[in-house]
């Protein structure tokens, strides 16, 4: 029983820990949706960007931990099992994503590729009539790059987010830049992903634990 009431109680602290986390990443979603803007960058994905996407993890983290901490504390056996099936959906989502990734990375490259050049072409546009900063500027200014290729792919209406401090232009494209960047970073993200299976699995294993013992002592809500 002592094991059993340690179990209940860690998942009430972990998914309460979780629960704030995501109400963070939410709130930061809503911050970054209200002001900045990255559709510009990718059009045909004009609906998952930056913003749109923190906003969405925020939710399922937050709803996903809130069924979990109060399943365990209640020791509701539906909420424990719901907790347990959404846990079960997320990792096989995530892992079919990751394997969607390394499966056709050449051709997910290749439409990043095309999709930022219409980009990039509504972003001269809009610079023709407008002199606003678009999320190219920040792209730019925060890989210090310039265009998809180099500085030739913005014709003749190149933004001052393309200049360096003495004044020249970055001799780097952003696609180049963007594609070593998440190279460099491909081993941490994927030990992120090893570790967030894990964790759900874990979650998995104590919500199952305790719904299993509920269910023979009898004790709970049904």
């Amino acid at each position: 029983m002592s094991c059993l009431k340690c179990l209940k109680y860690t998942m009430c602290l972990v998914n309460f820990i979780f629960f704030i986390c995501g109400a963070a990443v939410f709130g930061i979603g809503i911050y970054l949706m209200t002001s900045t803007r990255f559709s510009s960058l990718l059009p045909s994905l004009e609906a998952i960007n930056i913003a749109n996407a923190l906003f969405i993890i925020g939710i399922i983290i937050t709803c996903v931990s809130f069924l979990g901490f109060l399943g365990a504390l209640k020791e509701n056996r539906c909420l424990l099992i719901s907790f347990f099936i959404l846990l079960f959906i997320l990792m096989l989502a995530e892992l079919a994503v990751a394997c969607a990734l390394l499966m056709y990375e050449t051709q997910i490259g290749e439409f990043i590729n095309k999709d930022l050049k219409s980009g990039l072409e509504s972003s001269i546009n809009h610079r023709k009539n407008n002199t606003n900063e678009d999320d190219w500027d920040t792209v730019q200014k925060t890989f210090q790059c310039c265009g998809i290729s180099n500085v030739t792919d913005w014709n003749n209406h190149v933004p001052k987010s393309c200049k360096s401090e003495n004044g020249t232009h970055w001799p780097e494209g952003c696609f180049d830049k963007l594609k070593n960047a998440f190279d460099k970073n491909l081993l941490n993200t994927g030990i992120g992903v090893i570790v967030v299976c894990i964790i759900e699995v874990l979650g998995m294993c104590f919500s199952m634990t305790l719904f299993c013992h509920i269910s023979r002592s009898g004790l709970g809500y049904k």
